[in-house]
């Protein structure tokens, strides 16, 4: 199969979306099948691989770093009558996204949406919640345009199908248990960030931005400092607020943006992480933390309501109950054996989220999309003698 994977954020950009798209090329890839990436240029010396089309982009405004694609209809219509994708996957509601999806339309392509960022919550973070129902009715009309849109959570597919989204499908999230693991973990990075043998490293990895809640991290890292002067907070990640937190907090421990084994091996060396953001769709990190053996703390809802048990693998949180956040957070900074026991207790909770598994998922849902448009296609080119069956030729001309 020849597809076509669509999407905004990509590497050398690190967040959730990028890796898990980066992710799933590589494992359709694995399986045997022609993939395609159509992304925006990152840099003047973006130069891509042979797999790749870049488009024009341009930077986010209040979101450094991040970028979307510029509209490109005309240019994949062209590209796409010349070498026809089998199905496409769309990963981003943005211009380029969309473009992909009315050229797709046009061709009679069909293409799955990933739902993967709250665009609506978004709005609130970024002082204009006035905006919440029009980022919705758009994130809407752009699902409701394909054949399936895909979301990590059967939470998240619960609230879009009370939203109005047609043809929601559970495709879950996975984590590389062969690269985040409690093996990575360094008393050598440990010392580096002043900590002796015994002292306790509180973690916070991911975007350094305003919807991460970042100000709750804070919060629950200075009650657990009462508790435990011998702790550390060790920030590892970019992001707009950055400047701010350094300025305010020069006694954190800042490690910048980590990548591949570096990040888990920051991840294992770490003995709690604390993550309070209530705007994920998923949070990758959850999974990553508890495949390193690190209990995290987190809000009951995406991941850490589908795969943290609370006591058990770290602490969960519900209703996004800001003091309970902090309370479980000092619980199990100030007990050692409770955060030992929920090391391997956590990596046996994530260790069948596979990626080839979770590429065999996603292969599947677009066979099934193809073979729906090619009966459809099929069912328009033959008149009806009144007999609903098909033959067996006809079955195996409709295959996908």
């Amino acid at each position: 199969m020849r597809y076509t994977i669509v999407t905004e954020t990509y590497p050398p950009e690190v967040n959730g979306v990028a890796l898990t798209v980066q992710d799933l090329e590589r494992g359709l890839r694995a399986r045997g099948h022609d993939v395609e990436v159509i992304r925006p240029r990152q840099s003047a010396d973006d130069v891509p691989q042979l797999h790749e089309l870049l488009v024009r982009g341009s930077a986010i405004p209040r979101y450094p770093g991040m970028r979307f694609g510029h509209p490109a209809w005309f240019r994949l219509l062209k590209r796409w009558k010349q070498q026809r994708p089998d199905a496409l996957y769309i990963a981003t509601e943005g211009p380029l996204g969309y473009s992909a999806l009315r050229a797709a339309a046009r061709l009679g392509i069909p293409v799955t949406t990933g739902f993967h960022t709250r665009f609506d919550e978004y709005m609130r973070d970024y002082g204009v919640p006035f905006m919440q129902s029009i980022a919705m009715r758009w994130m809407r009309h752009v699902h409701n345009t394909s054949q399936a849109t895909l979301v990590p959570t059967c939470e998240l597919a619960d609230f879009l199908n009370a939203n109005g989204f047609h043809d929601v499908v559970h495709l879950p999230r996975a984590v590389d248990t062969m690269r985040f693991s409690p093996a990575q973990r360094s008393e050598e990075l440990r010392a580096e960030w002043g900590l002796r043998p015994n002292d306790l490293a509180v973690i916070h990895l991911g975007r350094i931005a305003a919807e991460k809640n970042l100000p709750l991290a804070i919060r629950a890292f200075q009650a657990i400092q009462a508790q435990r002067p011998d702790a550390r907070f060790v920030w590892v990640g970019e992001g707009p607020e950055l400047a701010g937190i350094q300025r305010d907090h020069p006694e954190f421990i800042y490690r910048g943006l980590r990548r591949g084994d570096d990040v888990a091996r920051h991840f294992a060396s770490a003995d709690l992480f604390l993550f309070p953001s209530h705007s994920e769709t998923f949070g990758n990190v959850t999974i990553e933390s508890m495949a390193s053996g690190v209990p995290p703390v987190a809000f009951r809802y995406g991941a850490a309501k589908e795969h943290l048990r609370d006591g058990v693998d770290g602490a969960s949180i519900a209703d996004k109950d800001e003091d309970a956040f902090i309370a479980a957070a000092v619980r199990l900074a100030c007990d050692d054996a409770l955060r030992w026991s929920m090391r391997d207790n956590g990596r046996e909770a994530v260790a069948k989220l596979l990626p080839a598994n979770v590429a065999r998922d996603l292969d599947e849902i677009l066979h099934r999309i193809i073979a729906v448009r090619n009966i459809a296609r099929y069912a328009h080119s033959q008149p009806f003698d009144g007999d609903p069956a098909l033959n067996d030729s006809a079955l195996a001309e409709i295959e996908p």
